[in-house]
């Protein structure tokens, strides 16, 4: 097993060229898919890699509840075995999972609260509230499997026309039917499981904009009326605060509409609806500089899914000849 045990924890630094180079040029379907891909492998990968280091920690602790074989020295020599990387293995995994579960938690109460609060409303697939705050989002199904809906105030589309209200549908309804909450809570979890993940996680948040931007335009059938409902939308929302929902991992709101009142993302997002639609392609040229990052990144996924597996099994086998029938 070795020092391969180490390697997924910081295989995913080979994933940090393609976060960038495929939010300017991937189709922002493939950048989605191909980022939420190789973020939960190198995630669980690097997860299994502490849980591996926790269970060689622990052995050496005095006092725990492990076989005597599993502290013999023969099973010592066999096993990558640090003093010290060993021990902090532990709490490492504990705050992973303790992050984990905090962000499935505030995910799971916020979906909640927001399919409460339309409790009383028709059950139609857009729900216009009449609030003074310009807000829009996507919100999924519940868990008895409902379909989503688009939430949108009164005050949002006081501001847009006719066409630009037919982009924000548009737009919305392209997040629910992408299922794009599920790339962003994976990204979200992943990001927390791996630090070095968070260039992935921020550059799927943008690209799950960008897709639901190409389906609003492909359904308007004008690039320009989603930039200028877009350009709107950001105005508009600077005067609102971020909503906690908007915030919540896995909800995609009007980009969300978090995203739309952000200064960073929203003039890149106009600015590539004014430019020709992306060339849509399963896998991007191998002679380019995004070309060459993506197989980095997949072959940082694939080395880090064999360590992972070679040292779990390799383990396996050591600590159960050591373990007495």
């Amino acid at each position: 097993m070795g020092w391969f045990v180490f390697l997924p924890l910081i295989l995913p630094l080979t994933a940090v060229p393609i976060a960038r180079l495929a939010e300017q040029h991937l189709h922002p379907r493939t950048a989605t898919r191909l980022l939420t891909v190789v973020a939960a492998v190198m995630a669980v990968c690097s997860t299994v890699c502490l849980v591996l280091l926790m269970v060689v920690g622990t052995a050496q602790l005095p006092g725990n509840p492990l076989p005597d074989g599993w502290s013999d020295p023969e099973v010592r020599d066999a096993v990558p075995y640090d003093g010290v990387v060993g021990r902090a293995s532990i709490p490492a995994l504990l705050a992973v999972v303790v992050a984990c579960g905090r962000t499935l938690r505030h995910h799971v109460r916020v979906r909640r609260r927001a399919h409460g609060a339309l409790a009383g409303l028709p059950g139609t697939s857009v729900a216009v509230l009449p609030d003074d705050l310009p807000y829009a989002y996507a919100l999924p199904g519940g868990r008895r499997g409902g379909r989503g809906r688009v939430v949108v105030t009164t005050a949002l589309l006081d501001h847009l026309e006719p066409a630009e209200r037919r982009a924000l549908f548009a737009h919305e309804r392209a997040h629910l039917t992408g299922l794009h909450h599920r790339y962003l809570l994976t990204v979200h979890l992943a990001a927390r499981a791996n630090p070095f993940l968070r260039p992935l996680r921020t550059a799927v948040v943008y690209t799950a904009e960008r897709w639901a931007d190409e389906g609003a335009a492909r359904v308007v059938g004008s690039r320009r009326v989603v930039a200028r409902a877009i350009g709107k939308a950001a105005l508009v929302s600077r005067r609102a605060p971020t909503a906690d929902l908007a915030r919540a991992p896995g909800l995609a709101g009007v980009g969300g509409l978090a995203g739309f009142a952000a200064p960073g993302p929203v003039p890149r997002r106009v600015a590539a609806l004014l430019d020709p639609a992306p060339v849509a392609r399963s896998w991007p040229p191998v002679y380019t500089s995004v070309g060459l990052a993506a197989w980095g990144a997949a072959a940082g996924a694939a080395v880090s899914a064999m360590s992972s597996a070679n040292s779990a099994v390799t383990m396996f086998f050591i600590l159960a000849a050591a373990t007495p029938l």
